[in-house]
């Protein structure tokens, strides 16, 4: 029976509840140590350790560099820093952002695994896209457990219900029975019954002909497992992501032509009045141009359609 005492947990909207009600109900003694990583605003400060710090017997304190990895503590991920476990004891980076976040549940999860293996068990909470999915396919590769909240009672359920398609998932569960559930594997007291596949495998890369929309380097892609693109500098997207992201900068794109035909109208009639007679009605035709122009680019941008691909 391996030791599970490393106990990682990622959520984004609407998981501070349930974090709250986990925390508080892990059995008292439990000799864990738990790592929390949360969406947060960059520029902002947190308070989740604070919050979290309400539970007697478990200490919660915002992750520092270097910081020795002790049971009976929750590490919780600071604003704009990747919190990275290693081999007793935490990093935090400001290295790429993945999946558009820093810091990033995968990365957590996945550090957790290369370094522990079998010891961690993986929860994921609600949120928005897929953060969490890679990391749990991670863990439960290196023989970890992993657990999600049940998707029909997250008040976002894209982040469990993408772990649920991308990962292989060995409890789905209301988050007022997670806190439990983690005291039973812990003392050995439960096992899940479904056997993972291959430990640690190098999953390889190739050029997938996309760009990286965060640095516009090129993209490659990796499978077994979730599909993920990593870009040169270190950006990692997973699929849904990188489509999402791509459709919002097709519509700023759309957006800046606007702004640069309407702009070249209202030049062209402010020079037309300047200019001797025998320019300004070429410059008016010019701006009346460059409006129709701008009102074709904006009916494409109102009558394009985006697909969903949650």
């Amino acid at each position: 029976m391996p030791r599970r005492d490393i106990v990682t947990i990622g959520g984004s909207a609407g998981s501070l509840e349930g974090l709250k009600q986990i925390i508080q109900a892990l059995p008292e003694g439990l000799p864990v140590s738990v790592f929390v990583v949360t969406h947060l605003v960059p520029r902002g400060r947190s308070y989740l350790s604070q919050i979290l710090n309400r539970r007697p017997g478990l200490e919660a304190v915002e992750g520092s560099e270097g910081e020795k990895i002790r049971p009976g503590k929750i590490y919780v991920a600071p604003p704009d820093r990747h919190l990275l476990i290693g081999k007793d004891h935490i990093h935090l980076s400001r290295g790429p952002k993945e999946g558009l976040h820093r810091p990033s549940i995968n990365i957590t999860f996945r550090s957790a695994a290369a370094n522990y293996g079998d010891r961690v068990i993986g929860v994921l909470l609600s949120g928005m896209l897929d953060d969490g999915a890679s990391g749990m396919w991670e863990i439960a590769g290196h023989g970890g457990i992993t657990i999600i909240q049940d998707p029909l009672e997250a008040p976002f359920p894209s982040m469990p219900l993408n772990a649920l398609q991308d990962a292989p998932v060995h409890y789905r569960c209301p988050v007022a029975e997670i806190g439990g559930l983690i005291g039973r594997l812990v003392k050995g007291e439960q096992t899940p019954d479904m056997e993972v596949g291959e430990e640690g495998s190098k999953r390889p890369e190739r050029f997938s002909g996309f760009t990286c929309p965060e640095c516009r380097g090129p993209l490659y892609f990796s499978e077994p497992g979730p599909v993920e693109f990593r870009c040169r500098v270190g950006h990692i997207l997973s699929l849904k992501t990188l489509f999402d992201e791509h459709c919002s900068t097709q519509e700023r794109k759309l957006y800046e032509a606007i702004v640069a035909l309407e702009e070249g109208a209202d030049l062209a009639e402010f020079t037309a009045g300047r200019v001797e007679d025998g320019h300004k009605e070429e410059l008016k035709k010019e701006a009346a141009q460059l409006r129709r122009h701008a009102a074709t680019i904006r009916n494409l941008v109102e009558e394009r359609l985006v697909p969903s691909i949650d």
